[in-house]
């Protein structure tokens, strides 16, 4: 195989409940990841040698602080142990808003990591793979298993979920919003009840995060309204991004027509299973 092409899909949080602060300093939550049908794209192309080498679409991404290095070089680690070398080129062609609560930069680690593992021949499972992704952060196990599902712990704790496949609208206003302030702000909702499997598609739902976003970053409350007059707005993550849930593609271009200039706007399908995941039984 010469190169490898996969997708990495972007994610929203139909809802994130923060049930409680852990010793770790880390917090306890619920949430519900719907993976999408859009996302970035990275290419990979084996090197003979063992050098790691980025490039990308967005060239301030190029830094050994990016995910998709990050996941590499711990991969590689592991091939080296094995007595493996190992190297590759890869680009990333950035089309998520960044920063966005969308998981773009988790998503991106999770496909470095099957892409490698597939083309180094390194034979991990996708459980072994997503226990490296946590290390990376909270969010990458679930693309690496690339199922919808309900997360509990700090995220990593799965639950594989099947829901209607719905258009959704997300919105990126023009703002950053630091995960790290969020999670250890004193006015952040830090009690909320827990929900069962059972009890899940019965619940209302909400993002605790959202009002204090909303009071730390005002131009988020005013999208939120912005889209509130097509339909149910929510926030998905800590932020920027908000997203409704549309009857149809074209109510949902409709309003993505009228999407104030400043703000940066797309349609997606959710899916149940990630397209990632075809896209690697192909290159079998």
């Amino acid at each position: 195989m010469t190169s490898l092409t996969l997708p990495a899909v972007a994610k929203i949080n139909l809802f994130l409940h923060i049930t409680g602060r852990r010793d770790d300093g880390y917090h306890n939550l619920q949430t519900l990841f719907q993976l999408l049908d859009v996302g970035d794209e990275l290419t990979f192309t084996p090197r003979a040698d063992n050098q790691l080498n980025l490039d990308s679409n967005n060239q301030a991404l190029i830094n050994d602080e990016n995910l998709v290095m990050r996941a590499a070089k711990k991969l590689q680690h592991f091939a080296l142990q094995q007595g493996i070398n190992t190297g590759c080129d890869i680009f990333l062609n950035k089309r998520l808003p960044m920063g966005g609560g969308l998981g773009g930069g988790s998503s991106d680690a999770a496909t470095t990591l099957l892409a490698l593992n597939k083309l180094w021949q390194l034979g991990l499972s996708s459980a072994q793979l997503a226990k490296i992704g946590l290390q990376l952060g909270a969010d990458v196990p679930v693309f690496v298993q690339g199922r919808t599902a309900f997360a509990e712990g700090v995220g990593e704790k799965l639950t594989p979920v099947d829901l209607p496949s719905k258009v959704f609208l997300i919105v990126t206003p023009d703002c950053h919003i630091s995960t790290a302030e969020i999670f250890s702000h004193p006015a952040l909702i830090r009690d909320s009840k827990a929900l069962t499997l059972d009890t899940l598609m019965y619940s209302s739902w909400r993002n605790d995060c959202q009002p204090l976003v909303e009071k730390l970053q005002p131009i988020v409350a005013i999208t939120l309204q912005w889209l509130l007059e097509y339909a149910p707005s929510r926030m998905t993550g800590t932020g920027a991004s908000v997203f409704a849930e549309f009857p149809d593609r074209t109510s949902a271009q409709h309003a993505l027509a009228k999407l104030p200039a400043d703000w940066q706007g797309f349609i997606a399908q959710g899916v149940n299973q990630s397209p990632l995941l075809a896209a690697l039984a192909d290159t079998e």
